[in-house]
C-alpha cells in the first residue's frame, strides 16, 4: 500500500498505452501533450450525506461519438490543482490516455481538495441508510455523477488503481453500479492482519510502516500545494536505527508523540480483534456486476495477498463472471509504471510491465469499454519464475498441480520422502537472541529493500541461528505453482516465538553471471530467495486469543505462505531456511509471552528454540507441484 512514489504514481493511477495517433505520439507524453490532446476539468461532486469530493477529469478533444470514463480513487492528492494545471504521464496512465478515455481522478474523502473525514480502510456497511455512506458508496455516487455530466461520454466506466487505489477500486466492484463495466484492482488491501501492510500471521511489519504512516498522518497548511516531508532517520543504516530504537512502545514515546494518531491505533490493536476484522474486505465482495481483471506482483513486499485473495474471494462470492488474475515478477506497483525486465541482479530476460500494459490492461479496459474484440480471456495470466515466461491457466491455483511435502530431514537434508518411523526424537535446535536479530537483507534501507523478495540468502545461511534444509541436485525441472503451507513442529525454553520460514533456489556453482555486470554479482551458487513469511508462535490456535507456548513442550504450528509459480531448474538445488527473527522487517518478538506494543526492555530475552524433524513430529513445507510438460 505504501512505496512514497503512490504521491505521484495517484495522478497517474491510470496507466496505458494505446493505437497509434502519429509519430509524435510515440514520444514520452508530459503535461503539454496531455494539454494538446485533452481538456481538464475539475468538479466537486456531492455524496448521498452531502460531502463534496474533488475530481478531476481529462476528457479527449479528439471528434468522436463518445469515449468511456476511467475512474481511480486515490488518498495521494491529485497535484497539480487548478484548470489550468495539467500532470505529467508516464507507465498505465500514458497507455490508457494514448488510446483516448476519459480520465478521472478523485481524492478521497477527508484528503487534499475532498471534505469529509479521512478513515483508513474505512469498513464496508453492508447495512447503510440512504444518506450513510463508506467508500462502496462514494464510488457508486461518483459513477453516477459522472455518466450524467461529464461531457463525451459514452455511458461506460471503468475503474483501476494500485495499492491504495487499488483497495478504493475493489470497494466500488461491490454492489456494482450499473454503469460500471471492469475493474482492476491492482496490488489491493484485503486484510491488513492478515498479509498485507502491516501484520502477517500476528507478526508487525516494523521497517515498510514507520516512515511511511509518519508522512502519510502529515497535516499541510498548503495541502494542495505543500510537499510532505520524509522522515529523518539520521543515518541511511535501518537495521542499526530500529535496534537502537529498543522496545516497540518507543516509537511513539521517543519520535510520533501523537502525530501519528493511526500508529497508536494500529498497536492499540495487536490481535485480531472487531477493529481489524471489520477491515477484512474479502467476505463483502458480493454483487459484483462488473469484469475484475486482479493484478499483482510476486515480489510485492507490501501487498502480495491482497491480489491474490480478491481474486479469489471474487470468484467464490460471484460465480458467472468474468474474473480473471494476472501476476508478473513485480515488486509493488512495478507493472505500472516500470520495465519488469529485471530485479537486483535476476533478469526476466523481457520488458514483462511493458508486455502487461500493453497486450493484458489495455485490450481489457478496450474489450469492455469501447466492445473491442481483440481480446483473450485468460483466466490466470502467470508468470513462472525460473524459466522467466507467461504461462496461461484455467484456473489458479492450476487444477492439474499435486500436493507434495518437502519434509525436513536429518543432517540439513529435504526431501519428499517422510523420515522413517524408526528414526524418532530428532531435532535441529539454535539460540535466538532479541538482542542479534537476523537481518532480512544486507540492504541498509531505511524503509525497506524493495529487491529482498529475491536477495542472496547466503548471508543468513551461515548464521548459526538459522536452520537450512536442502536437497541434492535436481534431475529434472520441478514447477511449483499456487500457495505453500508450512507445518513446524517446535519447541522453545521461552514462552512466545516467531517462526520465519523461506523457500530458496540454489543455483549451482556455474551458473552465469548476468550481462552487463557493474556491480560484478556472482550467480554461482546464489540462494535466491522465493517466498518468505513469518508466524508469531502465539497465534498458533487463535488469532484472537493468543496463547504462551509451555517451555521444552513439543508444540505443532502451521500457516499459509502466499503463491508462488517458479520452476526450479535441473541441477538446481531446493533450500528451505528457518528461522526467528526478520529484521527489521518484522518487530522483534520478546520471546516472552507480553503485550509486545506495551514491552519492556527487560522482557526482550534470549530462548533456545528447537525445530523437529523425525516420526511422528516431520515438520516440513507443502507445495503445489504441476506435472512436467
Amino acid at each position: 500500500m505504501k512505496a512514497y512514489c503512490f504521491i505521484r504514481l495517484a495522478i497517474g493511477s491510470l496507466v496505458s498505452i494505446g493505437s497509434p495517433v502519429s509519430a509524435a505520439d510515440s514520444k514520452p507524453a508530459g503535461s503539454a501533450w496531455l494539454a494538446e490532446h485533452y481538456t481538464k476539468y475539475e468538479y466537486r461532486i456531492p455524496m448521498r450525506d452531502g460531502v463534496r469530493l474533488f475530481t478531476r477529469v481529462y476528457v479527449p478533444k479528439d471528434p468522436a461519438p463518445a469515449w468511456p470514463i476511467l475512474l481511480t480513487r486515490t488518498p495521494y492528492s491529485l497535484k497539480p490543482y487548478g484548470a489550468d494545471h495539467y500532470s505529467d504521464l508516464g507507465g498505465s496512465v500514458e497507455t490508457l490516455a494514448r488510446d483516448r478515455f476519459i480520465l478521472a481522478s478523485q481524492d478521497v474523502r477527508g484528503r487534499y481538495a475532498s471534505e469529509g473525514q479521512f478513515v483508513h480502510v474505512r469498513p464496508f456497511n453492508p447495512d447503510k441508510g440512504p444518506k450513510e455512506s463508506d467508500e462502496s458508496s462514494d464510488a457508486w455516487d461518483t459513477i453516477d455523477w459522472l455518466v450524467k455530466n461529464v461531457p463525451g461520454n459514452n455511458g461506460l466506466v471503468g475503474m483501476f488503481g494500485i495499492s491504495y487505489p487499488g483497495f478504493y477500486t475493489t470497494m466500488g466492484m461491490i454492489n456494482s453500479h450499473p454503469a460500471l463495466k471492469a475493474a482492476s484492482p491492482q496490488a489491493p488491501i484485503a486484510d491488513w492482519f492478515h498479509g498485507d501492510d502491516l501484520y502477517h500471521h500476528g507478526a508487525f511489519l516494523l521497517s515498510p510502516n514507520f516512515g511511511f504512516f509518519h508522512r502519510f498522518a502529515q497535516r499541510a497548511e498548503d495541502p494542495q500545494h505543500e510537499e510532505l516531508k520524509p522522515f529523518n532517520f539520521g543515518t541511511p543504516d535501518g537495521y542499526d536505527f530500529f535496534l537502537r530504537l529498543g522496545p516497540l512502545a518507543n516509537t511513539e514515546a521517543r519520535y510520533f508523540k501523537g502525530t501519528v494518531p493511526e500508529w497508536s491505533e494500529f498497536l492499540a490493536h495487536p490481535v485480531y480483534d472487531a477493529w481489524w476484522q471489520a477491515r477484512n474486505i474479502r467476505p463483502h465482495l458480493k454483487n459484483v456486476r462488473c469484469a475484475v481483471l486482479a493484478v499483482g506482483g510476486w515480489f510485492d513486499a507490501e501487498d502480495l495477498s491482497g491480489p491474490l485473495e480478491t481474486y479469489r474471494w471474487t470468484e467464490r462470492l460471484n460465480p458467472g463472471i468474468t474474473n480473471q488474475l494476472v501476476m508478473g515478477p513485480w515488486v509493488h506497483g512495478e507493472w505500472g509504471r516500470g520495465t519488469g525486465d529485471q530485479l537486483g541482479p535476476i533478469s526476466f530476460h523481457a520488458k514483462t510491465a511493458e508486455y502487461f500494459r500493453e497486450k493484458i490492461e489495455l485490450p481489457f479496459f478496450r474489450h469492455f469499454l469501447k466492445g473491442d474484440t481483440n481480446f483473450t480471456s485468460a483466466e490466470a495470466t502467470i508468470f513462472e519464475t525460473g524459466t522467466q515466461r507467461w504461462r496461461q491457466f484455467d484456473a489458479w491455483p492450476p487444477a492439474q498441480a499435486a500436493t507434495r511435502t518437502l519434509y525436513f530431514r536429518a543432517a540439513g537434508g529435504l526431501s519428499f520422502d517422510p523420515p522413517p518411523e524408526e528414526e524418532g526424537g530428532v531435532w535441529d535446535e539454535f539460540i535466538s537472541d532479541p538482542a542479534k536479530p537476523v537481518p532480512y537483507s544486507l540492504d541498509p534501507s531505511v524503509g525497506y529493500a524493495h529487491a529482498y523478495p529475491v536477495e542472496d540468502q547466503r548471508f543468513a545461511a551461515r548464521r548459526p541461528d538459522v536452520m537450512v534444509y536442502e536437497t541434492g541436485p535436481l534431475d529434472s525441472d520441478l514447477t511449483c505453482a499456487g500457495p505453500l503451507r508450512a507445518t513446524l513442529y517446535v519447541s522453545t525454553t521461552g514462552t512466545d516465538a516467531d517462526w520465519v520460514v523461506k523457500l530458496v533456489d540454489v543455483y549451482p556453482g556455474d551458473f552465469p553471471n548476468p550481462e552487463p555486470n557493474p556491480a560484478n554479482v556472482k550467480l554461482g551458487g546464489y540462494q535466491q530467495l522465493v517466498r518468505g513469511d513469518v508466524m508469531r508462535g502465539k497465534f498458533r490456535n487463535s488469532w484472537e486469543k493468543p496463547e504462551p507456548f509451555q517451555p521444552g513442550e513439543l508444540t505443532r504450528l502451521e500457516f499459509t505462505l502466499a503463491d508462488i509459480c517458479h520452476t526450479f531448474r535441473s541441477g538446481h538445488r531446493i533450500m528451505v531456511q528457518v528461522q526467528s527473527s526478520w529484521f527489521p522487517l518484522v518487530d522483534r518478538n520478546p520471546q516472552t509471552f507480553v503485550n509486545i506494543p506495551t514491552a519492556k526492555p527487560e522482557d526482550y530475552r534470549k530462548a533456545n528454540h528447537r525445530v523437529f524433524h523425525s516420526h511422528p513430529a516431520a515438520s516440513g513445507l507443502m507445495v503445489q507441484v504441476l506435472p512436467p510438460q
